[in-house]
């Protein structure tokens, strides 16, 4: 029975960690425009939200299904209250990551009710969820010898999201001269 609940934690983990850079390069995508020639904006939007959910689906079931192991090696709280005595480090940083990617997803349909700067800046902290998680994984997969399906898998998917990323953030001037994106001449 742990064999088979440790197979989920493990396969749920793997694809919200997947979807999880999907989620974040095609948010970066669609907030800058770089892709508004594919569609029209309103389904960019709901293919951001649509991976933001698997992200979040596939995360929680991870989480959830440490309650399953036939140990009992975690409980409730455990799972969802950071910094709790005798976690380990790596837990409290997934916790801290889902949590927070958690938070964003419920305030993003509170963003009528409030300024667009203020909510802009709590879906901006997607970025530091996004590292922490990554840092779980990375922490996770040296912890149960799969470092080697992270490098591979992992890495590959983490490039382009760190890539993206960084993108968002250079002034558009930097951008022009890298030859990223032209001039607009009115």
């Amino acid at each position: 029975m742990s064999d088979g609940v440790r197979s989920i934690a493990q396969m749920s983990a793997r694809l919200a960690y997947a979807f999880m850079c999907l989620t974040l390069c095609w948010g970066v995508l669609t907030a800058t425009g770089w892709v508004r020639n594919v569609t029209g904006r309103k389904a960019l939007r709901g293919g951001h939200l649509a991976l933001a959910v698997l992200t979040l689906s596939f995360g929680v079931v991870h989480a959830l299904s440490f309650l399953f192991l036939s140990t009992g090696a975690f409980t409730l709280p455990m799972l969802t209250v950071p910094l709790l005595p005798g976690t380990m480090a790596r837990h409290t940083i997934g916790i801290i990551g889902l949590e927070l990617m958690l938070a964003i997803a419920i305030t993003a349909g509170l963003h009528r009710f409030t300024s667009y700067r203020r909510w802009l800046w709590l879906h901006r902290t997607a970025y530091p969820a996004v590292a922490l998680t990554a840092l779980h994984s990375l922490l996770g997969a040296i912890a149960n010898g799969n470092i080697a399906i992270l490098w591979l898998g992992g890495i590959t998917l983490l490039v382009p999201t760190v890539t993206l990323a960084v993108l968002r953030f250079l002034p558009v001037r930097t951008l022009e001269r890298m030859g990223l994106v032209e001039e607009q001449v009115a």
